[in-house]
Order: C-alpha cells, then sequence, then structure tokens
C-alpha cells in the first residue's frame, strides 16, 4: 500500500513510518511547509502529489494543558484541520483513518468506554479532537474509521514513558497520581493496528468497516501503576529507577481536566477489523529496553 500521513514527527507517524516500512509499505509523512492543517488548499494539494491508496489523519495540536490558553489554534488543527483532510481524500477517492483520543469523553463512566457512549470532553483538547471527528464523519464518513487511542507512549518524542526514565536519573521518589485510569498504549502497536485497519479498508468497501472504532492495548493501569511499571522494566535492562509515590489529582492541578477514567473498551475492532492490540505490559518493556539501549 502506499499511505499518505498527516505530520512527520509525531509518535505514531514516526511508528507508522517505522512499521510500516517493515511491512513493505511506502509511507509518505506530509508536513509543514508542504502541508499546513490550517491551509485547506495545502492539505489538497499535497495528498493529490502523494497519489496514495489511504489517507492517514495523524497530525494534531497535542498540549493538553497549553491548548486551554490556544483554544483557537487547537480547534484549527484539530477541527478545521481535520475536516480538510478527509475533504482531500474524498476527492481522490481513497479512505480516510482519523486518529482520535479518549479525551472525548469525560471520564465519569464506572466501565470502559463503548464507541456509542455519549461524549462530553472536559477541556479543550478533548473538544477539538471532538470537533475533528465530527468535522471527518460530515465530510467523507462513508469511506472513513475514526481510531481513538489512549495514553500513547513510544521510543520516540515526548511521552510519559521518557519523563518517568528521565526524572529517575535525579531522583528517588516520584510522585503520580493514581486516581486516573487507562490503557497505556504503544504507537508502535498503534501503527501496526493502523496497517491492518487501512489493508481492510482498501479492500473492501463494506460500510461496517467505518465508522468510530476504539484500539488501545489490553489491560488497564492507573498513572502510578504505569510508573511503577516503567521503573521496574528499566531496573531490569540497568537504567534509572525509583520509588512511586501515590498521590490524587487534587494533589496536582493542572490547568486542563484529565478523565478520571480514560479505560476504553475494544471489542468493536477486534469483530470488525480482527486488530487486537497485545497487552501494555509487554509492550511497555520492549519500548523501555529500546530506549535504554539507545542510551547507552
Amino acid at each position: 500500500m502506499r499511505i499518505a500521513v498527516t505530520g512527520k514527527s509525531g509518535q505514531v507517524v514516526t511508528a507508522l513510518i517505522e512499521r510500516g516500512a517493515a511491512a513493505g509499505h511506502d509511507v509518505i509523512a506530509l508536513g509543514r511547509p508542504e502541508m499546513d492543517l490550517s491551509d485547506p488548499a495545502s492539505v489538497a494539494s499535497a495528498l493529490e502529489a502523494a497519489a496514495p491508496d489511504v489517507v492517514v489523519s495523524a497530525a494534531a495540536y497535542t498540549a493538553v494543558d497549553k491548548a486551554e490558553s490556544e483554544a483557537d489554534l487547537a480547534h484549527a488543527v484539530n477541527g478545521t484541520g481535520a475536516g480538510a483532510v478527509a475533504r482531500a481524500a474524498k476527492a481522490l477517492g481513497v479512505p480516510v483513518i482519523h486518529v482520535s483520543t479518549d479525551y472525548v469523553f469525560d471520564g465519569r463512566l464506572d466501565r470502559p468506554y463503548r464507541e456509542g457512549d455519549p461524549t462530553g470532553p472536559t477541556g479543550v483538547y478533548g473538544a477539538s479532537k471532538l470537533a475533528g471527528e465530527q468535522a471527518v464523519l460530515a465530510e467523507y464518513g462513508d469511506n472513513a474509521a475514526i481510531l481513538r487511542v489512549a495514553w500513547v507512549y513510544s521510543p520516540f518524542g515526548a511521552n510519559f514513558v521518557k519523563t518517568m526514565l528521565r526524572v529517575a536519573g535525579d531522583r528517588d521518589e516520584v510522585s503520580v497520581v493514581a486516581d486516573q485510569v487507562g490503557n497505556p498504549t504503544s504507537a508502535l502497536d498503534i501503527a501496526d493496528g493502523i496497517l491492518l485497519v487501512a489493508a481492510n479498508l482498501v479492500a473492501s468497501d463494506d460500510p461496517a468497516l467505518r465508522g468510530v472504532f476504539h484500539m488501545t492495548a489490553r489491560g488497564e493501569a492507573s498513572w502510578a501503576d504505569f510508573a511503577r511499571a516503567i521503573f521496574a522494566a528499566s531496573a531490569s535492562v540497568g537504567g534509572p529507577s525509583a520509588t512511586v509515590r501515590r498521590i490524587t489529582t487534587a494533589d496536582y492541578p493542572t490547568p486542563a481536566t484529565r478523565p478520571a477514567n480514560s479505560r476504553l473498551d475494544c471489542t468493536r475492532i477486534a469483530t470488525v477489523h480482527g486488530v487486537t492490540l497485545p497487552e501494555w505490559q509487554g509492550a511497555l518493556t520492549t519500548v523501555v529496553a529500546r530506549l535504554q539501549s539507545a542510551s547507552s
């Protein structure tokens, strides 16, 4: 497959380039200066020049706290920009896969969220990503798959795993929130899932393959649980480690409100697309070992 993906340096983009190449696909990453999500004309021309079989809409404004003071920019990129990508894909007659987030929910449910559960973002970032979902469905709902992911980490870019390892290099104890729960998910596994969904969309026009899907690793953890697992994995390969002190969300106030429950039910994507991502603990071990190897 020839896959055009928006963005050049994000975790999912970088993972998709790596995993796509390993699977024999041609992945073209598009970003500034040739493509700017705030400029629909540049989106259309860049995607037309790429001549893809499928488009992956992965570029996003992801600064959750900063979005509270940059709402216009967040909505321009995550909302209007996502719609422009879908519109351009429609003009080319190829399917589009849009990467979204657990932040479209308010986190108050007492079970993992299903695709049909009511949305209710609590901050600008989540609202802008929900606007992006709505724009994609409005522009090209009959040939789009929206994949909601959560708690993304990888060997690339900035993420929780890399932050914890850096902090452990300076401290013996780290305070981490223990009352927010989700599904830690490796961007490498997300990339593998995207490739499977892309192949299905290219091969079939079955409407059941389109729509909204949840795609996270199996298993759940709090941020504190996640941190403890990171340090254990790091210690096992000679990397930095620290003790985790469990705190509450109230002990660590942030400009944006995080969902207390970010767990996503991934039954639908497993049933419809045959995609089941691995358990998060094994994927974490792989990423931490890779990071430690790169730093030594």
